[in-house]
């Protein structure tokens, strides 16, 4: 592929200055740009230290750090070289260790919100380790990294406190007396790395003021008691075991319970305000199950025995809001979130962390036997102003409590019920009612409630079993006849199966309905997405209203829980200082009449403005699956290359191979035919390229997609651009300039750059040494969908500095696994028989230095799709292997890394403090993009802020929060919030500001992409490998599927767009 536009010219060995961006002739190709000619001859790792094994010590231990470097902050264009970097090793009188007991450490609070210059975060080498000045040679400082860098988990604390602890210990409580002063913030707990702490607060930009979802929580000093319940018989359903609870309290409650009303969180934790008046005691009671009718079996005696097993106070809860205590107090958190669900777990159907009910409006019906339930989401956050009550309104999807006749109907919209199921429906229904609850009502006297198990294989009419001990055997429909005088209509359909395999309990469909109030969990299709979200769409006004609202309805001062444990909520918003980040100056090419752009409220247009670096496209052709006549597929085709050429492309006009159509059900066929006839054509012309652009035209029927990309990308090794016919057939300017932006990005091209990037030093931290930005993200198959892999991608920009492209690799890893398995590998080679070092970090490392001829020297990781509850787990492995990749290149290579979480799937939602006010507002009346949070309802110590990067289009704009969890290159927090802001402006496949950094994007796209390759058609819910007639219960860990390879000529562009 010809890479004129965003080739690899143009920068020489870095020594010059940047030449400026420019077309040669009027009608030349335009100027390369894509950073670094290829060195000849070059080599990296270097070739003495090919394949360099990873030091044993790699691999024993499962984490470990060196205490983080201050990097100098020096330009780098000045140097052919790279800059010499002091790598400072930890002294060697620092052992880590375990910690030893605790030391008396005195504890400073963070300083204070209005200090000007940010305070650096607690991360310093300890004393001994930052007086050592001299750098020592490779060798050394190789040796030492081998033994100090990867520790045993136990001893992961801070370094700094690390350092002190380990040198208190040695030198006695005297010492640890004098040393403490050094440690900012108390130590962290054995779980992991510390997380830095905030820098300070931002400065940068306009301030305004806007209101949040969340609700300030004051409670009262009490002493908590946590007890252990456990219920004899035990149950797996919450709802028996409050029903259980809520019996035992009725009856001893004022007695045995002395007075107290516990919070229950429907398993077997009990809490109290105050203590029982016992360590353990054993109660009984008896519940009378009002679905059983028959005398014997309705009442069930049960056997509760609770015991004390645990106290804890709200000081260290005080101390960690304050700002005093790095570990954060789950359990006393948890404590008090469990008080303030517990009336709401009542009332309301549970799922997860929201409650939703009926009650609180219209269901809406969304399809296919489903309706949407409204209802509310509610978490309790620690905050810097203290606790806080996040409140958000929230919709899912119920099965409708209609007969499983009806839903079945309504779920494969059959019409005539007389014909048999298929095999591929009857899957279909089984994995859709697998593990729902119904009731009967064939028999008047009694309702009796099941939970089914599966579907027969074989029709009722057929279907025999034992009816007595004699061994006499009847059909299903006979035995309704014959027993309930019941005459069953639906004799070809299969039976829904309740109970065991081997004590089945068949259930005529028709006899059954759905119990109310069921959530359903599977994927939903494109149709039931759009109901819900047509349902629930609501601008931020009318959002805003409706949380209030709900905190209103909820009546959160009346609720018994709370008064007895002392908590009060507030009933109004929190009013947040923010402020309002400058857009970027945008750099386009010099041929056009408009160089730079200002971007207006989060968007721009291309109008009067050229492609910094247009693509080359020499060999192009198309081909239409569509019902699209010759002639509007003509009139199309040169449309968009005419805009190809008038944005900055050069594009030649005539197409390489006849433009052909053909039909949907010939595909890879039709695929394989367009590169061979291109081969040949190569061929024959004598020239070494390769057809460089395949435009697609899919079918008006969905669900070609992902073949075509697969064969494509992995098979023939071809770039491809689908299009849709409804938009193909009447193509609009706005349209046609879209595609060509991700034409151009396709075939190795830029579309515009940060104006500052040539600046010398003018994006602080990325343009001063030569940065690598990574972007990372796991997809996981939807629930159901018990054996498919989960895919990883990593995703990592080849050009520096103007850090607009994006290399992507991906990567199948095990079922719902979050931690990225192929950052770093070691394989044996087998024919020599030595280790391999591999992995997607060390492919992209080297991947940058060939493009570039540069080594990075500064690493920012932005890790999407991770929970609060793994940060700790995620940030321990995959540093590890971030670490081992940089090791395994070069001796003694450490870049400083900062490794930032972004969080989408939140619910804290920012409101404008005035509703409709130009000023505040975008179009939509959604806060300005570039809004940014980081006080009042962030982390109490920890560096994270939210930033709402993009303008809203419609209903409520969802802030992206960020959290750093290591931070080794001491980002400031204008840093940090304007660079994140500042690439939301690259994202290339438009014109407007993205609401989550571009490289954490790029990754979802490429790891949506490769799910393509290995779901093929099996995505529509159809019958998968693994799910035929049987229960697909996984028994042990099922074998990962390996990706297809993309092929090299794919993986050099960012094919993903």
């Amino acid at each position: 592929m010809a890479y004129r536009g965003g080739g690899r010219g143009g920068r020489g060995d870095r020594g010059d200055p940047r030449p400026p961006y420019g077309r040669g002739t009027a009608g030349g190709a335009p100027h390369g740009g894509g950073g670094g000619g290829r060195p000849t001859g070059f080599v990296w790792p270097p070739p003495a230290s090919t394949p360099r094994p990873v030091p044993q010590q790699y691999q024993a231990a499962p984490m470990g750090y060196r205490a983080p470097m201050a990097m100098p902050h020096q330009g780098a264009y000045a140097h052919a070289a790279p800059p010499a970097v002091v790598y400072r090793a930890p002294v060697p009188q620092v052992v880590y260790a375990p910690p030893p007991a605790p030391v008396p450490v005195t504890i400073r609070a963070p300083p204070p919100a209005a200090a000007p210059s940010p305070a650096p975060a607690p991360r310093q080498v300890a004393q001994g380790a930052s007086a050592s000045s001299t750098a020592p040679s490779a060798a050394a400082l190789a040796k030492e990294v081998e033994k100090k860098l990867f520790v045993s988990e136990t001893a992961l604390a801070p370094p700094a406190a690390a350092a002190a602890a380990a040198v208190a210990a040695s030198q006695g409580a005297t010492g640890a007396a004098e040393d403490a002063p050094d440690v900012d913030l108390a130590p962290v707990s054995k779980k992991g790395l510390a997380h830095p702490a905030r820098p300070g607060h931002g400065t940068v930009g306009k301030k305004v003021m806007i209101r949040a979802n969340h609700f300030l929580v004051d409670v009262a000093d009490n002493n908590l008691f946590h007890y252990d319940v456990s219920i004899n018989p035990e149950s797996k359903s919450r709802a028996t075991n409050r029903e259980v609870l809520n019996e035992l309290i009725k009856l001893h409650g004022k007695t045995s319970l002395g007075g107290k009303l516990p919070a229950y969180d429907g398993r077997k934790s009990l809490y109290t305000a105050g203590s029982l008046p016992f360590e353990s005691e054993e109660f009984v009671v008896t519940l009378v199950d009002p679905e059983k009718k028959d005398k014997e079996r309705a009442e069930r005696e049960y056997k509760i025995t609770i015991r004390i097993a645990g106290r804890t106070d709200l000081y260290h809860l005080q101390q960690f809001l304050r700002g005093r205590q790095r570990d954060m107090p789950q359990e006393t958190i948890q404590v008090l979130d469990v008080v303030l669900r517990e009336s709401p777990s009542w009332n309301y159907v549970t799922v997860s962390r929201s409650f939703f009910s009926t009650s609180f409006g219209h269901r809406g019906d969304i399809g296919e036997g489903l309706e949407c339930w409204r209802g509310y989401y509610q978490s309790l956050r620690p905050t810097q102003m203290g606790l806080s009550l996040n409140i958000d309104i929230s919709a899912t999807s119920f099965f409708k409590p209609v007969t499983v006749i009806k839903f079945v109907e309504e779920f494969l919209c059959i019409r005539d019920t007389s014909r048999p199921l298929s095999d591929r429906d009857r899957v279909k229904i089984k994995k859709a009612l697998r593990g729902v609850r119904i009731e009967t009502s064939h028999q008047q006297d009694q309702i009796r409630r099941y939970k089914i198990t599966g579907i027969t294989p074989i029709p009722m009419g057929q279907l025999i079993f034992p009816v007595d001990e004699q061994g006499t055997r009847k059909t299903v429909v006979q035995y309704f006849w014959d027993k309930y005088n019941y005459r069953l209509k639906y004799a070809s359909w299969p039976c829904l199966q309740a109970g065991s395999d081997s004590r089945p309990v068949y259930l005529p469909m028709e006899v059954c309905k759905i119990v109310e109030g069921q959530r359903y969990s599977k994927k939903l299709n494109d149709r039931q997405v759009t109901n819900i979200l047509r349902a629930t769409c609501k601008r931020p006004q009318e959002r805003e209203q409706s949380i209030r609202d709900m905190v209103l309805h909820n009546k959160y001062a009346e609720d018994r829980f709370a008064q007895e444990f002392g908590i009060k909520v507030c009933n109004d918003l929190v009013s947040v200082p923010a402020r309002v980040l400058p857009p970027p100056m945008l750099k386009y090419h010099d041929s056009g009449r408009e160089k730079t752009c200002a971007p207006s409220v989060g968007q721009w247009n291309m109008i009067n403005k050229k492609m910094i670096n247009g693509g080359t496209i020499d060999n192009w052709t198309c081909l239409n699956f569509s019902r699209m006549r010759p002639e509007e597929v003509q009139r199309f085709c040169m449309d968009l290359i005419h805009m190809c050429n008038a944005t900055g492309m050069a594009v030649n006009p005539m197409p390489f191979v006849e433009v052909r159509s053909a039909a949907p059900n010939n595909i890879e066929n039709a695929l394989r035919d367009v590169h061979r006839r291109a081969a040949q054509m190569l061929v024959k012309q004598g020239t070494g390229n390769q057809l460089q652009l395949l435009i697609v035209i899919l079918p008006e029927v969905s669900g070609s997609y992902g073949k075509i990309k697969r064969v494509c990308e992995t098979d023939i090794g071809i770039v491809s651009q689908c299009c849709l016919p409804k938009h193909a057939s009447r193509p609009n300017k706005q349209y046609l300039e879209n595609v060509a932006l991700k034409i151009n990005v396709k075939v190795g091209g830029r579309n515009t750059v940060l104006e500052r990037a040539f600046v010398r030093n003018g994006i602080p931290f990325v343009s001063e040494v030569p940065t690598i930005i990574f972007g990372a993200d796991v997809t996981h198959p939807p629930p159901g969908e018990d054996s498919a892999s989960s895919i990883a991608a990593v995703v990592a920009s080849m050009d520096w500095p103007e850090i607009t492209k994006y290399r992507g690799l991906v990567s199948a890893q095990p079922h719902r696994q979050e931690i990225i398995e192929d950052l770093f590998s070691v394989s044996k080679d087998p024919q020599k028989g030595h280790n391999v070092n591999g992995g997607m970090i060390r492919e992209l490392l080297i991947a940058f230095r060939r493009k570039t001829n540069r080594r990075p020297e500064r690493i920012i990781f932005y890790r999407d799709g991770v929970s609060e509850g793994q940060f700790s787990h995620v940030l321990l492995h995959e540093m590890d292997a971030i670490r081992k990749a940089c090791a395994s290149l070069e001796e003694g290579y450490l870049p400083p890394v900062t490794f930032v979480v972004v969080q989408k799937r939140h619910h804290t939602r920012l409101f404008p403090e005035v509703h409709g006010r130009r000023d505040m507002t975008d179009k939509s009346g959604n806060i300005l993009p570039g809004t940014v949070v980081d006080q009042k309802i962030c982390h109490p110590t920890e560096f994270d802020f939210y930033l709402c990067s993009h303008a809203g289009i419609q209903g409520t704009s969802r802030p992206t929060h960020y959290h750093v969890l290591y931070d080794e290159n001491h980002f400031t927090a204008d840093a940090l919030q304007s660079l994140t802001n500042n690439l939301c402006y690259t994202y290339a496949r438009c014109t407007r500001a993205v609401s989550v950094v571009p490289p954490a994007y790029y990754a979802h796209l490429a790891a949506f992409r490769a799910r393509y390759y290995v779901e093929g058609e099996s995505s529509d819910g159809g019958s998968t490998p693994g799910s035929s007639g049987q229960s697909i219960a996984r028994e042990g860990p099922v074998e990962v599927r390996q990706l297809p390879k993309i092929k090299d000529n794919v993986k050099d562009v960012m094919f993903y767009c």
